[in-house]
C-alpha cells in the first residue's frame, strides 16, 4: 500500500489552496465558496476550506475530517445540530446529510472513507 500525504497549508495561507469554485447546493446568500487541495492518487483525502454561507452536504459516503480553522454549524436532517470549531475531529457516517452553516472561514482536512 502506498503511502499518502497531503501538505497542509498553513491555516492563513489560504491563496495556496486551488479556487474550487461555488458549493454544489446553496441555500440562500452569500453563496459559499470552496478552495483545497486534494491527493491526485490513491484514497481521496486533502484539505478543504469554504468561505460563510449555507448549504446542503452532497457527499454520500463515510467521511473523517478534523477542522483546523473557523466555525461552523451541521444541521443534520435527523435533527442532530453540531457546533463545530477549529481543533474538533468529526466522524460523518455515510450517508449523512443535512445543511452545512459555515459562520466563520472553515479549514479542515479530510478523508473520504468508500465502503
Amino acid at each position: 500500500m502506498k503511502l499518502t500525504h497531503i501538505k497542509a497549508p498553513a491555516a492563513a495561507a489560504s491563496a495556496k489552496l486551488e479556487d474550487w469554485g461555488a458549493v454544489g447546493e446553496p441555500v440562500g446568500q452569500p453563496v459559499p465558496k470552496l478552495r483545497g487541495q486534494g491527493a491526485h492518487e490513491g484514497p481521496d483525502v486533502g484539505v478543504w476550506e469554504c468561505s460563510p454561507g449555507k448549504f446542503r452536504r452532497q457527499i454520500k459516503s463515510a467521511e473523517f475530517c478534523h477542522f483546523i480553522a473557523g466555525s461552523c454549524v451541521f444541521h443534520a436532517d435527523s435533527g442532530e445540530r453540531l457546533e463545530i470549531r477549529a481543533g474538533d475531529a468529526v466522524f460523518f457516517p455515510a450517508n449523512t446529510l443535512g445543511t452545512w452553516e459555515i459562520l466563520e472561514t472553515a479549514r479542515k482536512t479530510y478523508i473520504i472513507l468508500d465502503a
